[in-house]
């Protein structure tokens, strides 16, 4: 149940013998902290939806002159 990767040797060890320990709450924060980061990325996405964001389009999609796009012909 301790074995861990040694990432100095690369080899497979005890890590319990080796004296690395980590805590639980170190686990538990990491885990939570990706669920927030996670959490908060969805909720700027449904932003985006919910706003309905476009892609500003090209001049050369506009068709025409640019710069005045819109205007009736005169």
């Amino acid at each position: 149940p301790y074995m861990g990767l040694d990432v100095f040797e690369g080899k497979v060890v005890d890590m319990k013998e080796a004296g690395v320990l980590e805590p639980h709450r170190v686990k538990k924060q990491a885990i939570q902290s990706a669920a927030e980061a996670a959490e908060m990325i969805l909720r700027i996405d449904d932003m985006i939806a919910a706003k309905g964001f476009e892609v500003p389009k090209k001049e050369s999609e506009e068709g025409g002159m640019g710069g005045m796009g819109g205007m009736p012909p005169m």
